[in-house]
């Protein structure tokens, strides 16, 4: 269900990426102030819009989830954040980079825009241990999706608050992605949507192993009940789906060998 059409995505991916790199490095030029560490802002930019797009869709699964009761989209919540919140530590990293040929020291706690985005990142870590912390699989659900839309909800406000902030150190190039030229403004539009497919590739990658192993975990309990073992199942965080039962098989019974009678062919 979660692998179909999943090569061509992949291979799709694979391309757009190799294409945005060749841009980055052959295509667009040189910054005047920092030049070759200017592109980096074609990375680092592209993961923090996916990251913090990824987060506020999570919100509107969880609400899904709320509204239908169906796992998916409580599994599709779970990968969103989960994927987002790596694609956060890879923000940090090149915004920490970035910060350090920029200005000369690795973070800068003055700037509203790097803290905030820590923030957020902080706020969402926490995730993961909320589900682990809570045994019931429904109540599990039911509490992690109630602070996924309330942490969703917190990242457009901490955004306006940003913009908002008179003390600019961060560069402002997003604001005046019009006013970049031609050659930098499509590769940076080229950038976000190579870096937004590789985040669906890899959401539908996890997706499609999370559904195959619960439904292997499903026929496993299925053969130690058949079998009058009990398994023994661990406390996860992990979102998982509930799959339908399988239905029984019927077994013909075995001939049973009647003591004293042949058979009619001896």
């Amino acid at each position: 269900m979660y692998g179909r059409r999943l090569r061509a995505l992949s291979f799709s991916t694979a391309a757009s990426l190799c294409l945005a790199l060749g841009l980055v490095f052959f295509f667009a030029p040189l910054e005047a102030d920092q030049g070759f560490l200017q592109k980096i802002f074609y990375v680092h930019v592209p993961l923090a819009i996916v990251a913090l797009c990824g987060f506020v869709a999570s919100g509107l699964m969880a609400i899904g989830y709320l509204r239908t009761g169906d796992s998916r989209w409580d599994m599709r919540s779970y990968v969103t954040i989960h994927m987002s919140l790596i694609f956060g530590v890879g923000v940090l990293l090149t915004g920490s980079i970035w910060a350090k040929g920029s200005w000369g020291h690795w973070w800068v706690w003055d700037e509203p825009t790097l803290v905030s985005f820590l923030i957020i990142f902080l706020l969402y870590a926490i995730y993961q241990p909320l589900r682990f912390a809570i045994e019931d699989p429904e109540r599990q659900s039911r509490y992690a999706a109630v602070f996924a839309i309330t942490a969703a909800a917190f990242v457009p406000m901490n955004f306006i608050a940003v913009r908002l902030s008179t003390a600019y150190v961060h560069p402002r190039v997003l604001g005046q992605t019009s006013n970049l030229p031609f050659k930098m403004a499509f590769t940076f539009l080229v950038c976000l949507a190579a870096i937004a497919l590789l985040y669906v590739t890899l959401c539908k990658y996890e997706m499609t192993a999370k559904h195959t192993r619960g439904q292997l975990r499903a026929l496993r309990r299925r053969l130690h009940s058949e079998d009058g073992l009990v398994g023994v199942g661990g406390r996860s965080a992990v979102a998982s789906l509930v799959a339908p039962a399988a239905p029984a098989l019927q077994m013909s019974p075995r001939p049973q060998a009647v003591p004293g009678r042949l058979s009619e062919s001896s």
